[in-house]
């Protein structure tokens, strides 16, 4: 029997690296780089940098429920990355660079509040998390220059010293979840 697939849309930050991140976990079938949350119609990258769109630099996951649930990626989502400060992953400063929860369902809203409610009762961040919760609008692939960027530019030295930490941190604490070669 094949089980339903799903649809996930996280913004958090630059995102060859969040692509990088969710590639690498099983039950992830696809991962797209893309922009969503703005108020142009077919955006460009050129565009996207000037923060004047509206628009998150964000990826767009289907993934297997029966093998990774959507908890289980909100958990990584917060886990690779600094949810806490506010338009910005470290040296990558705008709008388009915010941290966004885009939900597909009522059930991914109810979650990813629930998940969030969790993160601050327990003071997981030392600062407040700033993650934004909105309804999916529009989502616009990225040029495919943008796509597959990681596994293609790995000696790149944005690729050394930004997302080849998110990677170390992703084998450290979610072995369990990564795919096999």
């Amino acid at each position: 029997m094949n089980a339903e697939k799903e649809t996930a849309i996280f913004a958090g930050g630059c995102f060859w690296c969040t692509e990088a991140v969710f590639q690498r976990l099983s039950g992830v079938e696809t991962v797209v780089s893309g922009y969503i949350g703005g108020t142009i119609k077919n955006p460009a990258y050129r565009e996207i940098c000037t923060g004047r769109t509206g628009h998150a630099e964000a990826i767009k996951i289907t993934f297997d429920p029966t093998i990774i649930t959507y908890e289980e990626l909100l958990e990584v989502f917060f886990a690779t990355h600094d949810p806490t400060t506010l338009n910005r992953q470290g040296n990558d400063i705008g709008t388009q660079y915010r941290s966004e929860i885009f939900y597909t369902t009522e059930k991914q809203k109810e979650l990813a509040e629930n998940f969030m409610d969790f993160l601050k009762k327990e003071a997981i961040f030392p600062s407040p998390v700033v993650t934004a919760i909105s309804e999916a609008s529009v989502f616009y692939n990225a040029e495919e220059d943008h796509q597959n960027y990681y596994n293609e530019n790995k000696t790149q030295s944005y690729c050394q010293y930004i997302i080849d930490p998110k990677i170390a941190k992703l084998k450290k604490f979610y072995s369990n979840k990564l795919k096999t070669a």
